[in-house]
């Protein structure tokens, strides 16, 4: 069933929003209100999250409290890597909570923490079991990126490649399960920790690992998911097939289900990144995809999706 709806991904991030476009998130608030607005519409009562930021920075919240956004949202998330990419210890996840609740008394949803296997996968499976230690009981949902691995041949979302060396190459670790498919040791601890802690999987356009994914997380014992549902990909040949399949396959999880990336022809520059050009079109994507899967699937209660 579908949980939640995420607006947008890692917003304060350069790589999943154009922040020379909008220095000051102006257009991302704006976008994000349209969007708030038509899942109230669509959907009443089902949970809106503003997007997991990353990095994790109350400044930014605090940003969104002025112009209006957590007006039109019921959760915050954040994303942390502190064993990759952030500039901060794993042991200071609490602390780094803490910071965001003093600028709201929203929830607080970890919608990405991870750990790559690029240096050793015995530290990814050390990071997985103290990471769950650190945030049991500190959030009402919390999703381990990823499932898999990403595929070398397909790419990481970044700007500027493999000239940021390493911390390029990270993205293509981060899974429980290798490219090939085969266990990592971090796969066999993951169960312990199931079903409190869920899995963030990005399925691509007509991604072939669906079908094993489910599979695999039925074994682990997974309820709850993170994915998305692409705006770009929504103007692909086929992509409401796509769509009703992933959906359709997924209803038997707890599904936060996250909407971004502008198609290259709807944002003001042509990149999936950039602001759309009508705010009211992004809105209507959501509230269409809502319309369609939220029947469904199903969509589970407020009152539980929030505070559970």
């Amino acid at each position: 069933m579908i949980e939640a709806a995420m607006i947008w991904n890692e917003p304060n991030n350069k790589s999943h929003w154009d922040l020379e476009l909008d220095p000051e998130f102006a257009l991302f608030a704006e976008t994000c209100i349209a969007a708030g607005k038509a899942i109230g519409s669509a959907a009443p009562g089902l949970p809106r999250a503003l997007g997991g930021m990353s990095p994790i920075d109350p400044l930014f919240v605090a940003n969104m409290i002025g112009r209006g956004v957590l007006d039109h949202v019921d959760v915050v998330a954040v994303h942390g890597f502190p064993l990759d990419w952030n500039l901060w210890q794993i042991q200071e996840w609490p602390a780094k909570l803490d910071e965001i609740r003093t600028v709201t008394a929203l929830p607080i949803w970890v919608s990405e923490v991870g750990v790559s296997s690029f240096g050793a996968e015995e530290v990814q499976a050390w990071g997985l079991d103290r990471t769950a230690e650190l945030l049991a009981g500190r959030s009402p949902r919390i999703h381990w990126y990823s499932l898999y691995d990403l595929p070398q041949s397909w790419g990481a979302t970044t700007r500027h490649k493999e000239a940021e060396g390493s911390s390029y190459y990270r993205h293509f670790y981060m899974g429980l399960l290798r490219e090939d498919g085969s266990r990592k040791p971090a796969f066999e601890r993951f169960g312990r920790h199931t079903p409190e802690i869920g899995i963030c999987q990005w399925f691509h356009f007509e991604d072939p690992r669906l079908d094993d994914a489910i599979r695999w997380m039925r074994r682990l014992g997974v309820r709850y998911l993170r994915t998305g549902l692409s705006w770009a990909d929504y103007y692909r040949p086929n992509a409401i097939d796509w769509f009703d399949r992933q959906m359709d396959a997924l209803a038997e999880f707890d599904v936060t289900v996250t909407f971004c990336f502008t198609p290259e022809h709807r944002g003001i520059a042509p990149h999936h990144t950039s602001p759309p050009i009508d705010n009211a079109e992004f809105g209507d994507f959501c509230a269409a995809m809502l319309d369609r899967y939220a029947s469904r699937t199903g969509m589970a209660k407020h009152s539980m999706a929030v505070a559970e």
